[in-house]
């Protein structure tokens, strides 16, 4: 009887251990900390559950960072990357391994759904700069060791996916514009699309006057590629970009098309965690709140 004790007690122990292996293998990776807010930051975990972020909160590879209308957010990654997310943004980090003794193994590779973001290069993009991709509906940003600024415009309604793909044309030639049978089905056709003009180009235009739905990048310092099924195209510092569609080419602007990124002063500052003088949250004894 003691004997069979013994083992079922033994059994038990492996299990609980290979459990808690288990746990710890698959516990994400840590990608970074906050540390300035102005407002609410969420998390979206991987399982469907949100949490509240405060100051010196880490965020984990499979979170999606959400920031409410008045909330500027800056992650500092482990690697001194950083990334600055403007208010109405969704950004979820797809992939972030860094080991300062293991380059082979860097990956960071980020999802930008709607918003907007400031990012600067730390590490892992400058040893390697291809193990890095911010990924968006229209276009994929790769760096060069670099500094930008990107917004995503996504479409308001269904019609508007015709911006999309009949949002470029010569100024000079309306033959240069993509027909109209290339537009999404349901798109308004090109001769309706209001057009208004930005140097050599013309872009479409939302019906509330707004910029048209896409990707606009600006590039503060260095050089970022955008690519995707259409073609790619560079962009070097003080250059402007547009990508309408994952089926047309980026194209270079030639003045800065309505891009805005002004956060609090204190994010000029990388002195630590804090907090925006219309955040809430200025206790760094704050704990996240996991909402189910």
């Amino acid at each position: 009887m003691r004997l069979q004790r013994s083992f079922t007690a033994t059994k038990s122990l492996v299990f609980l251990g290979t459990l808690c292996a288990a746990t710890f293998a698959y516990a994400a990776q840590v990608a970074g900390t906050v540390t300035n807010l102005s407002g609410p930051l969420l998390a979206k975990k991987p399982d469907g559950t949100v949490k509240v972020l405060s100051a010196k909160s880490q965020v984990e590879e499979g979170d999606t960072l959400i920031t409410e209308k008045d909330t500027y957010a800056r992650i500092k990654f482990v690697d001194n990357s950083e990334i600055t997310l403007r208010p109405g943004t969704q950004m979820k980090i797809d992939s972030f391994s860094f080991d300062e003794e293991k380059p082979e193994n860097d990956s960071a590779t980020f999802n930008l759904v709607k918003g907007g973001l400031r990012a600067i290069t730390g590490t892992l993009g400058k040893r390697n700069k291809e193990r890095f991709g911010m990924n968006t509906p229209t276009a994929t940003i790769g760096i060069r060791g670099t500094i930008f600024v990107a917004e995503y415009i996504p479409p308001a309604q269904p019609d508007l996916a015709a911006y999309a793909a009949a949002s470029v044309a010569s100024v000079g030639s309306y033959s240069n514009a993509l027909p109209v049978s290339d537009a999404p089905a349901g798109g308004l056709p090109l001769a309706v699309l209001p057009m208004r003009e930005t140097g050599s180009l013309l872009l479409a235009q939302a019906p509330d006057g707004g910029r048209a739905p896409g990707l606009y990048v600006q590039v503060l310092d260095g050089v970022i590629h955008l690519s995707n099924r259409g073609g790619s195209q560079s962009f070097s510092a003080g250059q402007f970009g547009f990508s309408p569609s994952r089926l047309l080419p980026p194209v270079l602007l030639p003045n800065n098309p309505g891009i805005r990124f002004s956060p609090p002063p204190a994010f000029s500052s990388s002195t630590g965690p804090q907090t925006g003088s219309g955040g809430n949250l200025t206790n760094s004894s704050n704990v996240d709140c996991e909402v189910r």
